[in-house]
């Protein structure tokens, strides 16, 4: 009877083995994807705009110079002080995002005397996700703006890059991070910090963008990521192809079905794994199914 209880669990501790194996090979295929710039789904919201829609954040998606004879752009509002910052928020693509780069462009003036070019004296951006209404209670499962005093207090932050000075000029300036930052939530933050271009015709400082590219490896669609509170914790999620079930990777009540795995972790062990990952897709990005040791 002994014997048979140690085969009985053998076995199953096997088949968890190789039921989480498959979870981390099709992670890892996920990040050996090739790196693409077109990684902004949507945008969500600007700081200030100025005349709002012709110079919504909306624009800086689309990579014409001009629509329907107009210059394409966005534009803040304009403040005496040069040390005002703002900010342009977006939607990633996927909720797991690993993102290398990010592109953005001032806008130059061609309509306006001397050609002005309205960039940001420096730049930095911030990764995270939103902060649901189960973070909040209230009457925040109606209102989504419930109990915010401003949109900065709608996300939270997970990642924070260094600052990068910004030329004065008309091109798409590009911001290589110091090594590849995991985006868990799918919210990108660009911070537009210092102004140094006055509108001649009210002396107020601006700041426009014409452009925004972000360069990374959104993962599968087999993979979600669900967050539970402002601590970090999340559950990632993979939906073995096409079932939309979840079983736990190592609970045995979970290996019949076979159809999906999870782990419930942080955001620093995740990174960890991730870093891993990209480690051995540098040396061997070939074998989907090579796992480095966790």
């Amino acid at each position: 009877m002994m014997e048979t209880e140690e085969v009985q669990s053998s076995n199953m501790e096997r088949k968890i083995l190789e039921k989480n194996h498959r979870v981390y090979a099709y992670l890892a295929q996920g990040l050996t994807s090739s790196m693409r710039t077109a990684c902004i789904a949507r945008a969500i919201s600007a700081s200030s705009t100025d005349n709002y829609p012709e110079e919504t954040i909306d624009n800086t998606l689309d990579p014409r110079d001009r629509i329907r004879h107009s210059a394409s752009y966005w534009s803040s509002e304009g403040e005496m002080d040069p040390s005002i910052p703002e900010s342009l928020v977006y939607k990633l693509i996927a909720n797991l995002c690993v993102v290398t780069e990010i592109h953005v462009q001032p806008f130059q003036a061609y309509f306006q005397f001397g050609h002005p070019i309205y960039s940001a004296k420096a730049v930095r951006f911030r990764m995270g996700h939103q902060m649901y209404p189960m973070e909040r209670g209230g009457d925040a499962a109606n209102d989504p703006a419930a109990g915010f005093d401003s949109l900065e207090d709608q996300y939270i932050w997970t990642y924070t890059s260094p600052e990068f000075p910004m030329a004065q000029e008309n091109r798409l300036q590009k911001f290589k991070l110091p090594e590849p930052a995991l985006c868990i939530g799918g919210i990108l933050q660009i911070e537009l910090l210092g102004r140094v271009q006055k509108q001649e015709m009210d002396g107020l400082y601006y700041i426009c963008v014409s452009h925004v590219q972000v360069v990374g490896r959104p993962l599968s669609e087999a993979f979600d990521v669900e967050i539970h509170d402002p601590s970090g914790k999340f559950t990632l999620k993979y939906f073995h192809r096409g079932y939309q079930c979840q079983s736990p990777v190592v609970a045995p009540e979970g290996l019949g079905a076979d159809t999906a795995s999870w782990m419930q972790s942080d955001a620093r062990s995740i990174e960890q794994i991730i870093e891993r990952f990209l480690g051995a897709a540098a040396e061997d990005d070939s074998d989907d199914d090579y796992l480095p040791t966790l």
